[in-house]
């Protein structure tokens, strides 16, 4: 046989092995498919005495009840995390929204973890399952159609991969959604965020906040020990120009425009700055390909919603093809891709919509509007079935 007709067989092929789509690759091989995973770069090695990344996720409770499912959450809390007991916002002083876990009679609402040490956590449990082939580094030159039901990914190695089913959990600036003809939608905030790790003199704490202001969002959640992570919004010009100050001079900054409950005595050991976008796929699949998290929405920080949501699409799909195996049908035909994008795109796109307008809404500096926000808030902040609904909503419950 010449090398041209040489070519290895799996069911699912799963470009992209961060969260998304390790998560994505060990949920099939639990229904029994055998998945292959490329992936240009594996997690490092957990090194409990290497610093805290400025890439941290607020991972929600329906998060960590699917990471459960997976066999993949007892990795993850081997690792350093801070869970998180409460919720707080505010813009003016006396005017707060307060949620707590006492309020869903939870243990707590979840859990602020470092990005790699989630994806390592399931990649453990990734090379542990007999159906997971890992390839990495990954390294793809062509994607190509056999024929109706078969799809070819060729790799820089030289490696071919036939699979029914092509996943792409690529990223924001997918080539699995390009090569599908999957058009998006989306435009830029004007604004970016820094990440800020910093260490406290304060005990480790369980309350993440946020306070508006005209420019953006002043936020913190916390990390392990001693240690938080703050989040500062503001124009792509004056992110820059924070970027460029030592430790020293960026924390004089953060002390003048962060809010007092901020404890002062604090030193900056780590920073990272993104611009914010917004960018939705126009459909979730083409014939047999299908996009999941990033590849298929991003959305606006604000809620820390990103990689849960990612993670609601893994748990969509993953049912959606269950549910076909079980009643005998093509699990990877547009029917059940259907139906996985049908119970996905609604909701991803209500998330990103509501987003928008409560950051919009946040930005004007007028008094009157001002007073009108901060009342709002304090309403909010009262004790009914309405706020227990935004509470669950917000935790994927």
């Amino acid at each position: 046989m010449s090398d041209s007709f040489k070519f290895k067989f799996s069911d699912a092929v799963v470009v992209g092995g961060g969260m998304v789509g390790a998560a994505t690759a060990l949920g099939l091989a639990q229904l029994g498919l055998t998945v292959t995973v490329l992936e240009h770069q594996q997690p490092n090695p957990y090194d409990d005495s290497a610093p805290l990344d400025v890439r941290v996720s607020a991972i929600s409770v329906a998060s960590e009840t699917l990471l459960e499912r997976l066999g993949a959450w007892q990795n993850i809390t081997a690792m350093r995390n801070a869970p998180y007991l409460g919720l707080e916002t505010w813009e003016l002083e006396g005017f707060i929204t307060q949620f707590s876990h006492q309020q869903l009679d939870i243990p707590h609402l979840g859990h602020i973890i470092e990005n790699r040490n989630v994806q390592l956590g399931i990649w453990q449990a990734l090379k542990a399952h007999e159906k997971v082939t890992v390839i990495c580094p990954a390294s793809i030159i062509n994607y190509s159609r056999i024929n109706e039901q078969t799809l070819s990914i060729t790799l820089k190695s030289g490696e071919v991969f036939h699979t029914n089913l092509l996943i792409g959990c690529d990223g924001a600036n997918s080539k699995v959604r390009d090569w599908a003809g999957i058009g998006i939608t989306g435009w830029d905030y004007k604004q970016s965020a820094m990440l800020v790790n910093i260490e406290t003199q304060v005990p480790q704490q369980d309350v993440t906040w946020q306070q508006f202001t005209p420019s953006g969002p002043r936020s913190l959640l916390p990390l392990p020990g001693n240690h938080a992570s703050l989040v500062w919004y503001d124009s792509p010009k004056v992110i820059a120009q924070l970027m460029q100050l030592n430790s020293v001079q960026l924390a004089e900054q953060i002390r003048q425009h962060f809010p007092s409950r901020l404890d002062p005595h604090f030193t900056v050991l780590d920073k990272g700055a993104f611009p914010l976008t917004r960018r939705h796929a126009n459909e979730y699949y083409k014939d047999n390909v299908v996009i999941l998290g990033d590849a298929a929405h991003t959305i606006n920080p604000l809620a820390g919603q990103g990689v849960n949501l990612g993670f609601k699409d893994v748990d969509a799909l993953i049912t959606s093809i269950s549910e076909a195996l079980g009643s005998n049908q093509t699990w990877f035909s547009k029917e059940v891709l259907q139906s996985y994008q049908k119970v996905r795109y609604r909701d991803n796109l209500l998330m990103q919509t509501g987003m928008d307008v409560f950051y919009k809404s946040f930005s004007n500096d007028l008094t009157p509007v001002k007073a009108i926000r901060s009342l709002a808030l304090k309403v909010a902040n009262i004790d009914s079935p309405i706020k227990k609904q935004v509470l669950k909503y917000a935790l994927g419950l």
